[in-house]
């Protein structure tokens, strides 16, 4: 990886490694433990900071980044140009952009497709009050053509600094015979916080399990045996497998029935951008399997 690319990697997450109900964290350096906190609370912000988002709004959000997102994949290696990746990306999609150039390295064909939306999206948004100090964010579901030129749902994470246009953050297809579960919302339609100790302890289980440092389970958590990680390790490790150093923000809520939701990548260090992970996932109520709702691997 060459020094300005790691350099615009490292400069444009930095600050922005926002985990939704807990301390913010960084995506940018991450270490080989779990991110540390940087000491910035993600309390709810004071009502004068910034104008409370609205459903509405987040889907508007999203289809303009969608339209950005689309005329940029038309410009000749955009993934060349830094300040085209920082417009439309953070955290682990930023990493995306970034290995784009190694695809070019290798005569590949670059990997990511336009996206042309059927139906309307489904958002997912917490209380203004509930959002971090330091921006908002929303979940999005929306449905369109995947790399293989099928239909099928996707989830979108999108995160926005005070005064900035919203980036995306994270997103996956759903995988086949999959469904997002109902969320519990509020009588005006917003998601509940989701369980901070569950997410930690989730997002740890996926480091640990990928980069089979500590035996499984450790985190409290095991993942279901079904899994697209179970499947996809022995082949990915036989390959250019490079151990994950941290993970990104986890978006997510709490279900209708009781159990949590959550959707975050696994990343790479970055003087070593190799691929990315990204992951929807299920905890039911009361339980200690990860059922594994869409993953994606992008390398």
């Amino acid at each position: 990886m060459r020094r300005t690319l790691v350099a615009a990697l490292v400069v444009s997450l930095s600050g922005c490694g926002v985990v939704p109900g807990l301390p913010a964290r960084h995506a940018d350096a991450p270490t080989s433990a779990p991110p540390t906190s940087q000491g910035t609370s993600a309390a709810p912000a004071p009502a004068t900071t910034r104008t409370a988002l609205t459903i509405s709004q987040a889907g508007q959000a999203m289809r303009g980044w969608v339209d950005k997102y689309n005329a940029t994949l038309k410009m000749r290696k955009w993934w060349r140009q830094n300040a085209r990746l920082d417009a439309l990306f953070v955290e682990a999609a930023l990493h995306e952009g970034v290995i784009e150039r190694n695809h070019e390295t290798f005569k590949w064909k670059p990997g990511h497709r336009p996206i042309n939306l059927t139906g309307t999206p489904t958002i997912y948004l917490p209380r203004p009050e509930r959002q971090p100090r330091i921006g908002d964010w929303f979940i999005a579901q929306a449905t369109y053509r995947d790399t293989k030129g099928h239909a099928r749902p996707h989830l979108l994470a999108f995160f926005r600094s005070p005064g900035q246009p919203f980036k995306l953050a994270v997103a996956t297809p759903i995988h086949w015979g999959q469904r997002m579960p109902k969320p519990r919302l509020d009588a005006d339609g917003y998601v509940s916080d989701m369980d901070s100790v569950v997410a930690g302890a989730v997002a740890k289980e996926y480091l640990n399990f990928w980069n089979n440092k500590k035996k499984e389970g450790a985190s409290g958590y095991r993942l279901a045996k079904n899994s697209y990680s179970r499947k996809a390790f022995p082949a990915v490790n036989k390959g250019l497998y490079v151990a994950f150093a941290g993970h990104g923000s986890v978006f997510g809520f709490r279900t209708a029935d009781g159990g949590s939701f959550f959707l975050f990548a696994l990343v790479n260090d970055a003087k070593s951008v190799n691929q990315v992970l990204s992951e929807a996932l299920l905890v039911p109520k009361g339980g200690n399997i990860i059922q594994e709702l869409g993953a994606d691997w992008f390398s």
